[in-house]
């Protein structure tokens, strides 16, 4: 685990907007996303995750132009993911700036793509976004009681969230993104039982998604195993800022950047 825990702020992007919604409907504008990318950047974000979260569903291409002008603005390590699927995809990424590129829905349907994309282009680069949910009761239980979803969390795969995990760690993947769709938005707290799992299944770094609503919600978090934590409605809205993030963690002893 890395020292220093990361604040990271989370672009959903859909149609060139940032959007942001709760357990991934009822979405409502947010912003222009090269704009809130130059303010995180100065308020001392650690890096960005831009996620185009339509772009697997609606099967095309991420907007390669909206990339381009964020990372000319911004001067962080940019995650840049949705509707990744071949290595080709993530060339172009990285060519328009990213510095890492997230892969879901593909890697899902096809493992293999994670060995491939880190042996061409190294582990560093590519982040493993796992959107998961605890098991309906209409569906079959998966060994962790955490099932993975494909297409922003349109479908449900029946693949164990946590073994999953693992397995993506062997084939190559730098870090896991971990985003619970049953806390997403709620600003309720992250999901710490699954990031208890996940953290105890691999040794690359983990980022938490999902459920930050109040500087309490962070350093349990970290104490259940999180390198970093992302969030996304908190910041986006004004309810709090990257600075009092980072300043709660310190006052509960976790060394920030």
């Amino acid at each position: 685990m890395s020292l220093a825990v990361r604040v990271i702020p989370c672009l959903d992007v859909d149609a060139g907007r940032v959007v942001k919604g709760v357990r991934f409907t009822e979405i409502r504008d947010a912003g222009d996303p090269v704009e809130m990318a130059k303010v995180y950047d100065a308020e001392g974000a650690d890096e960005l995750v831009f996620l185009d979260i339509t772009a697997s569903s609606g099967e095309r291409e991420t907007t390669y132009d909206v990339v381009r002008r964020t990372a000319e603005q911004v001067f962080i390590p940019l995650t840049v993911g949705g509707g990744v699927r071949t290595v080709a995809d993530v060339d172009k990424l990285l060519r328009a700036g990213a510095d890492k590129v997230g892969v879901n829905t593909a890697a899902v349907a096809r493992p293999e793509l994670v060995r491939e994309i880190a042996e061409r282009f190294g582990s560093q680069v590519l982040v493993l976004s796992v959107d998961a949910r605890r098991c309906p009761a209409d569906v079959a239980p998966t060994p962790s009681g955490f099932e993975v979803t494909t297409h922003g969390g349109r479908k449900g795969t029946g693949i164990d969230a946590v073994e999953w995990a693992a397995r993506a760690a062997d084939l190559g993947v730098g870090e896991v993104l971990l985003n619970s769709i049953d806390a997403d938005g709620t600003q309720q707290g992250y999901d710490l039982e699954m990031l208890r799992a996940v953290r105890a299944a691999v040794t690359v770094p983990v980022i938490a998604s999902g459920g930050a609503g109040k500087l309490d919600d962070f350093a349990p978090a970290v104490e259940a195993g999180a390198d970093a934590v992302l969030a996304a409605s908190v910041f986006h809205f004004g309810q709090l800022r990257i600075g009092e993030v980072k300043s709660a963690l310190l006052a509960r002893g976790h060394e920030v950047r």
